[in-house]
């Protein structure tokens, strides 16, 4: 009933292929938005924008980024964590290099230092696909993160070994540093990943994005009907690295404030794939499903207990979200591989039939 699609009539082949060929899913996206840009700014607590709703949209950024190199176009990465240190530290060293530089600027600049490093470890995806093209990702990861170690210039030759943000204004309202408060920060993400969510929607239902599934689904055929592999693949590892680079920015100068090599270490590279994988692969949608879940998860776990009185360890809290997400995954690979963002494709689908049977 609240989906019919009775009397929306395609009359163009634009408007079947439109951004939202059904109404009702406009109107939901502009109720998102609204609670998004409105509403939860003047009702969250400082507490609600630092621990689910800033590293929800950065982790679903990174989620993004890595969907679209390996749900849109088949190339495995388990070196997300790596990626996004990149765009963390070229944000860094830009900013104390040029200090009039805007921030934005910085941000967006960051991302293409990510983006060419991305290139250069996607080379051997041009001889080698599957498991062989994971451990290539893996070494990676732990060849940028001693990097990150070794490197003293990346820091700045720090006796700390770790780079921390800097108050950072811009139009006279400190967006990033120890003094920014949250809602502005929140702001800006969401300003980011708004603008990179709507670029991901369109590259990946026009012609780059149909070259990068045919190359997911068979690339010897994709070749045959004159795809060029090495540009499908190289541009693939480029917008998907680009993406991960600036969510690596975001998610040290507009969330942790600083950050240690360690911290893009493997276990934040599994933490991306996670979400990419309980979200739904090759899912715009999907992205954000897995980061609410995965960002979530720990609060109410720890949250839950103390309401109903039950004492609870942080460690416990933290075993307890490794456990549950690890069966979390192995249910949606046996039951449903296509993840949370195929359940909401079924309830769209229902509600579209609806009283009618499906």
């Amino acid at each position: 009933m609240l989906y019919r699609t009775a009397g929306q009539f395609k009359t163009s082949y634009h408007a079947d292929h439109a951004l939202f060929p059904v109404r009702q899913d406009a109107i939901l996206l502009g109720f998102i938005l609204l609670l998004a840009f409105v509403v939860v700014p003047l009702t969250a607590s400082e507490f609600t924008f630092r621990a689910l709703l800033i590293p929800v949209l950065i982790y679903a950024l990174a989620a993004l980024g890595l969907n679209i190199l390996t749900g849109y176009a088949g190339q495995l990465s388990l070196g997300t964590g790596a990626f996004m240190g990149v765009g963390a530290y070229a944000c860094y060293k830009l900013v104390t290099i040029f200090p009039e530089m805007n921030i934005v600027v910085a941000i967006a600049l960051s991302g293409f230092f990510s983006a060419a490093v991305g290139v250069a470890f996607g080379l051997p995806s041009l001889r080698i696909k599957g498991f062989y093209l994971a451990i290539a990702t893996l070494a990676a990861q732990f060849f940028l993160v001693w990097l990150f170690e070794k490197w003293a210039w990346l820091y700045n030759y720090s006796s700390s070994g770790a780079i921390q943000v800097h108050n950072i204004d811009m139009f006279g309202i400190t967006v990033a540093g120890p003094n920014a408060t949250a809602v502005t920060q929140y702001y800006f993400v969401l300003c980011f990943v708004a603008v990179i969510t709507w670029f991901a929607i369109n590259i990946t239902r026009g012609r780059i994005g149909r070259i990068w599934k045919s190359v997911r689904d068979m690339d010897i055929a994709a070749e045959l009907v004159g795809i060029n592999l090495m540009k499908a693949k190289l541009s693939a590892f480029a917008v998907s690295s680009y993406i991960v680079g600036i969510s690596g920015a975001l998610f040290v100068f507009l969330w942790r404030g600083a950050a240690e090599p360690v911290l893009f270490d493997i276990p934040l590279s599994f933490r991306v794939l996670f979400i990419a994988i309980i979200g739904g692969l090759g899912s715009i949608l999907g992205n954000y499903l897995g980061a609410i879940l995965i960002v979530a998860l720990p609060v109410i776990i720890s949250a839950l207990p103390s309401a109903l009185g039950i004492p609870i360890a942080s460690a416990t809290v933290e075993h307890l979200n490794t456990m549950i997400v690890g069966a979390l995954i192995i249910v949606f690979l046996i039951v449903e591989p296509h993840g949370l963002a195929r359940f909401w494709a079924i309830i769209r689908e229902k509600l579209i039939m609806w009283p009618f049977p499906h």
